[in-house]
């Protein structure tokens, strides 16, 4: 999508550790506007009609969850990073490791919110090497729901995780691929 591509490009930084810092418009001081045009873009590559549920996880991928769920006519569910006193009942839950925290993290969600009879979108922010991502997958299975599709504004394709969803066949798309870090520069891919 390359109205995303270049709100990278004009905004974007890397730091070490080729982290992407789009934290201006995307996941920590939130453009709508922007997000609302990403939402009617993923609406173009999955069958919106069949959701029931778009699903992410806690913290970032919550605007963009929020305003896709708002959008599709359907509630948003967020996995949680730890068990707080207001959830009752059975949990699903995922372990995963953090890329960006650097260490394992456990997704949590009530087994009172996310049903079989559930069809899910997963959306996310940003996609690295797949492990949050396929935490939230996990749960999605251990709910007996089906996963309609993965959908994530930016992906770091060097870091494969995008290529495992690909190659298993779940319908996924990213709106930006960064295919490589030079330097200070990112290198896109093409559609």
């Amino acid at each position: 999508m390359q109205l995303l591509i270049d709100r990278i490009r004009k905004e974007g930084k890397v730091l070490p550790g080729d982290i992407i810092k789009v934290d201006g418009f995307l996941n920590h001081r939130v453009d709508t506007a922007l997000l609302s045009q990403l939402a009617d873009e993923f609406a173009k590559y999955f069958p919106i009609d069949k959701i029931t549920m778009v699903l992410t996880a806690e913290a970032s991928g919550i605007a963009l969850a929020t305003i896709c769920a708002q959008k599709y006519g359907v509630p948003m569910l967020f996995a949680k990073k730890a068990k707080s006193d207001n959830i009752e009942g059975g949990l699903y839950q995922s372990d995963v490791f953090s890329y960006t925290y650097k260490k394992k993290v456990t997704y949590i969600i009530s087994q009172e919110w996310l049903h079989e009879n559930d069809h899910v979108l997963i959306i996310d922010d940003f996609m690295a090497k797949g492990n949050a991502m396929q935490g939230l997958v996990d749960l999605v299975q251990a709910a007996g729901a089906t996963l309609e599709g993965i959908g994530v504004a930016v992906e770091k394709g060097f870091q494969q995780g995008g290529d495992r969803f690909r190659e298993l066949g779940v319908p996924y798309k990213a709106l930006a691929v960064i295919d490589r870090v030079d330097g200070s520069e990112l290198i896109f891919r093409e559609d």
